[in-house]
């Protein structure tokens, strides 16, 4: 089996709702990123890109013809680059990099490019379409911007209740109360804004020709336990934990991140940063969607022939605080590998972007760290997770110099 690397990752600041990159179609920022990550690989012939695989959540708006071709041709890629977009909600873009990875396991490809993207602020209105012309009734429009929409009558109502319902049901069950998840959520913001200032985030982000946003707008510097403790609930009004301060917002951007075999270590131009060394997927009850990562990150663990003892860093998407300290718990892990350079609550959670930011943020922190084993996960709406285990290239050769590694 061919060993498939990570070379690269680079994204867009993550703006806020109605913020920052809000005037930026999704298939623009989408060739955006694509565009700067032929850019920075400086031996490149673009026609040597076996694939362009993105995320996409929504898939309703300005992104509707699979954005991944669109964005392969509004970047200038040739016209014989093939995309192909793929939607596993939340989970989207770390889906594409699990996908591509098997292409190069295969050896069916030597060269991805992955990534993924949402503009959750232009998510546009539906109206249903009637079964007959003129209706006598009134018709309701639906927001495509998060969350269940349309609903099949024949889903159990408790499989869909609102992402935030949901949140407050798995952290009555796993005992994370208020205190705790507003602790974590001011850590997130503290983290991120610590990272951007050290410039741990300059090599990760590209910012948007046209916009003034070069940070991650959602950051709150500063931010403090006693200070969240003040927002009301949102989703429940007595006995409710969930707050805008301890969730992570709506967001916009996208991320991209190069896939390769030893192969594209010459086609690139540059040396890789991590091996694809294990995958998971795990599905549970719906409403439970929070807590799915648990198994998905064990399995994938398994698959790397590795335990948790031996990962020093955890890259796990904040969807919501409850969610990731009920993960966080399950694991029985160290907090402190997990999310050390901030998380989506502070940066924010373009759906379709988020699994790839985290790819490329693990791989850039076990580079930083010199830790040898990482772990990225995330929890995606209607029960499902996913996780991938990457091993650190040089530090792997450093402690196994038989290490699967590829040649520069």
């Amino acid at each position: 089996m061919t060993e498939a690397f990570l070379y690269d990752a680079v994204r867009t600041p993550f703006g806020k709702f109605g913020g920052g990159l809000a005037a930026v179609r999704p298939d623009d920022l989408a060739a955006h990123v694509i565009g700067e990550a032929v850019r920075r690989a400086p031996g490149l012939d673009p026609e040597r890109i076996d694939e362009v695989v993105f995320g996409n959540a929504n898939g309703a708006g300005e992104e509707n013809r699979n954005v991944a071709r669109m964005g392969t041709l509004l970047a200038g890629l040739p016209v014989s680059v093939p995309g192909t977009t793929v939607n596993r909600l939340c989970g989207s873009s770390l889906d594409a990099a699990i996908i591509a990875s098997r292409q190069i396991n295969t050896g069916d490809a030597d060269l991805m490019l992955v990534g993924g993207v949402e503009s959750m602020s232009r998510a546009p209105w539906v109206l249903p379409k009637t079964e007959k012309p003129y209706p006598a009734g009134d018709l309701a429009l639906v927001s495509t911007t998060l969350g269940w929409r349309l609903v099949n009558k024949a889903m159990r109502p408790d499989w869909t209740v609102s992402l935030g319902e949901a949140t407050e049901r798995l952290a009555e069950k796993y005992g994370v109360g208020r205190q705790a998840q507003d602790e974590f959520s001011a850590n997130s913001h503290n983290l991120a804004a610590a990272a951007w200032d050290a410039g741990f985030y300059d090599t990760l982000v590209a910012p948007v020709p046209g916009t003034d946003l070069v940070r991650d707008e959602g950051i709150r510097p500063g931010s403090s336990a006693e200070k969240l403790a003040g927002l009301k609930t949102v989703f429940r009004t007595e006995q409710g934990t969930v707050t805008a301060g301890n969730a992570s917002p709506l967001s916009d951007g996208a991320s991209a991140a190069w896939l390769g075999s030893e192969t594209a270590a010459g086609l690139l131009g540059m040396d890789p940063l991590a091996r694809i060394a294990g995958r998971g997927a795990h599905a549970n009850d719906p409403q439970f969607f929070g807590y799915a990562p648990v198994e998905a990150a064990n399995k994938a663990l398994a698959k790397a022939g590795i335990g948790w003892d031996q990962v020093g860093a955890v890259e796990l998407n904040e969807a919501f605080a409850a969610q990731s300290l009920a993960c966080i718990n399950a694991w029985g892990i160290d907090p402190a590998i997990v999310n050390r350079h901030g998380g989506a609550i502070a940066m924010g959670h373009p759906l379709g972007a988020s699994g790839a930011r985290i790819l490329g943020t693990l791989a850039r922190s076990l580079q930083a760290s010199g830790q040898r084993w990482g772990v990225a996960a995330i929890c995606i709406g209607v029960g499902q997770g996913l996780a991938v285990v990457l091993e650190n290239v040089s530090t792997a050769v450093r402690d196994n110099p038989s290490a699967p590694a590829a040649k520069g």
